[in-house]
């Protein structure tokens, strides 16, 4: 049986690389598995993609289609026609599509076009109902022709049973993404410049942003970020910047004292600053997770979340985008009275090894 693992931006590489090792156990093990990593080139950088191969130990890919740049029509292009190329030259037995980035939904389609090729998707179901972000355009698109479910949630299941899935089709599994964290934990480095700003565990915050909502209307970043270190008590605010938020940054002159913006880190070095801050403010989904895992306030500047558990369950709490919803977080946070959450099920870094047995199993059908 081969696999192509489709890869091609940051949020995807921590939710291959657990399976990458869990599919090599098993070949191990005299199992009939294989696969063939596909890097779309999406993340380019190589603070975005490159130090996170060698940070989670994941191989060179066997092919990189070199997809990056672009519209979002462009790039969907290039994925599309680069892996229908790759598939000419081997046809796979089935491909594994991991998230909702763009190269997610191109693989996907481009294989069920291609002789109706088996597609799996790790990280099935989940929704946040706002067809403005691409990656809910994404995640419908995939799930709309994909065969097999790997779910992190029961809400993400209940999700699929709406819009028809069977029951057969799902396989509730929990969160790859976790596998990593647990795995890399004891691993966790300091930044360089930790030790430089003069950094206290528990006495920072970490923020992230890089939403169009959020950077590109307006004025809205410079009043996001105003609320934030007003509201802030003066303890330092640590910004690793992504590359679309650098570009508005630079037009709006936005600077404070305690507002310290740090270029993009390798994943180790990004979660030691997270494990060890006092909260997280972002508008990324996937951080929500890493948050509540770790058991570190975090408060979501967006209006609506495809990860509900780190809420109703975690130590995620969505504020919306409205810079008036910071003061009272903060105020909440700084009183000691932020939720302590727990952990969902199944995030306990054995997902990976549950989606290889399903795959064994349809295998062997």
């Amino acid at each position: 049986m081969i696999i192509d693992i489709i890869a091609g931006a940051r949020p995807n590489f921590m939710k291959i690389a657990p399976i990458i090792e869990a599919i090599e156990t098993a070949k191990s093990n005299g199992e009939n598995i294989n696969y063939r990593l596909v890097h779309t080139g999406q993340h380019y950088d190589n603070k975005m993609s490159g130090d996170f191969f060698t940070q989670l130990g994941i191989p060179e890919p066997h092919l990189n289609l070199g997809a990056g740049g672009g519209s979002q029509a462009e790039q969907t292009a290039a994925i599309m026609i680069g892996y229908e190329k790759a598939i000419f030259d081997q046809r796979p037995d089935l491909v594994l599509v991991v998230g909702d980035v763009t190269s997610t939904m191109a693989c996907s389609v481009t294989a069920k076009k291609m002789n109706n090729i088996t597609v799996a998707h790790v990280e099935g179901g989940i929704r946040s109902g706002d067809l403005t972000m691409p990656e809910e355009i994404n995640r419908l698109v995939t799930d709309a022709i994909s065969d097999l479910f790997f779910t992190t949630s029961e809400s993400a299941n209940q999700n699929l049973k709406k819009e028809g899935v069977s029951d057969e089709k799902i396989h509730f599994v929990g969160n790859t993404m976790i596998d990593t964290l647990l795995k890399q934990m004891p691993y966790f480095r300091k930044p360089d410049y930790f030790d430089k700003l003069d950094l206290k565990i528990g006495e920072y915050i970490v923020m992230t942003l890089h939403r169009p909502a959020n950077v590109d209307v307006g004025d809205q970043l410079n009043k996001l970020i105003h609320k934030i270190v007003e509201y802030s008590n003066g303890i330092p605010l640590i910004f690793p910047v992504h590359p679309r938020t650098a570009s508005m940054i630079e037009k709006t002159g936005i600077a404070y004292s305690n507002l310290h913006m740090v270029e993009p880190m390798g994943y180790l070095e990004f979660n030691y600053l997270v494990k060890n801050s006092k909260a997280v403010i972002t508008d990324s989904g996937g951080i929500t997770e890493e948050t509540t895992v770790m058991g570190i306030p975090c408060m979501t500047l967006r209006d609506n979340t495809e990860r509900p558990e780190t809420i109703t369950m975690g130590t995620n709490e969505l504020l919306g985008t409205n810079p008036n919803a910071i003061p009272p977080a903060m105020d909440k946070l700084f009183a000691g009275e932020w939720k302590k959450g727990s952990i969902p099920e199944m995030w306990d870094g054995k997902t990976a090894g549950r989606i290889v047995e399903v795959l064994l199993t349809w295998g062997g059908e």
